[in-house]
């Protein structure tokens, strides 16, 4: 069988002798090079890096490199996991969900080059099924659906731009979309799960900090890895070990600039 890709950031960001099951390497690719670590059932990419010295901002991640090694490694499918602001206030803080669509209207990067594959934008229904089929093996709460806005980071939003995309949108990242269309190009299935870390800029009277992102980051990093391990356990039981090897003794830190 072959093996499910997995994208993440820093909330899954690895402690010490993290990778000690997995091998690590660099795949060449059309748009450069990509690290992944790997098993014959998992390959897993930290879309900001591994070092949290050299933390990789969302407008400088490489996507195409990223997705390329996946395709090249023959992943089936691809499961994103991200960090949002909610613009809704029915999405607290604290509190997962599953998209079914996304906005990008700055554009964004793209494996096509000289010849036109046009496509039509969508999130995988299967792998979005899976998303939710495993948080109710869980007994954790994810809400089916939502939109995805992705903007051009890596500085947060205004306060009149949340209040622009917020009648068109559910959740504000920075990521999610671009690796989403990559991902249909190199045709791969592709679906995320979003944890939301924080109310979007101007949809409370207090400050947003730093520090509220991260406390909502820690409290839901433990659901997350539940959520994704039992995906994999149900999804190819060979690859239920290796996730839990592979986050072992994880050690939480935040997310930066609101992405993970």
């Amino acid at each position: 069988m072959k093996p499910l890709g997995i994208i993440s950031g820093t909330v899954l960001l690895q402690g010490k002798g993290i990778f000690a099951d997995l091998r690590e390497e660099t795949v060449e690719t059309d748009f450069g090079r990509a690290v992944v670590f790997c098993s014959a059932a998992v390959v897993f990419v930290a879309r900001h890096g591994t070092d949290p010295r050299r933390h990789i901002l969302p407008h400088r991640i490489n996507h195409q490199a990223n997705l390329a090694a996946m395709k090249k490694l023959g992943v089936r499918e691809i499961l994103g996991v991200y960090s949002t602001g909610a613009l809704k206030r029915r999405l607290k803080p604290g509190m997962l969900v599953v998209p079914d669509d996304y906005i990008m209207p700055a554009g964004g990067p793209t494996i096509l080059r000289e010849k036109s594959v046009p496509i039509v934008p969508v999130l995988s229904a299967e792998v979005r099924r899976k998303w939710l089929e495993a948080a109710r093996d869980c007994d954790l709460d994810c809400v089916d659906g939502g939109i995805y806005w992705q903007t051009a980071g890596p500085r947060l939003e205004t306060r009149a731009e949340i209040a622009m995309i917020s009648q068109f949108a559910d959740l504000v990242g920075m990521t999610m979309a671009s690796e989403a269309v990559i991902a249909q190009e190199l045709e791969i299935p592709f679906a995320s799960l979003c944890s939301v870390d924080n109310y979007a800029h101007g949809l409370e009277e207090k400050e947003l900090t730093l520090e509220k992102i991260l406390w909502h980051a820690r409290h839901n990093a433990e659901a997350i890895l539940r959520i994704l391990t039992r995906y994999i356990e149900t999804d190819n039981r060979t690859a239920g070990p290796a996730l839990c090897r592979l986050f072992k003794n994880v050690q939480m830190q935040g997310p930066r600039n609101h992405e993970l």
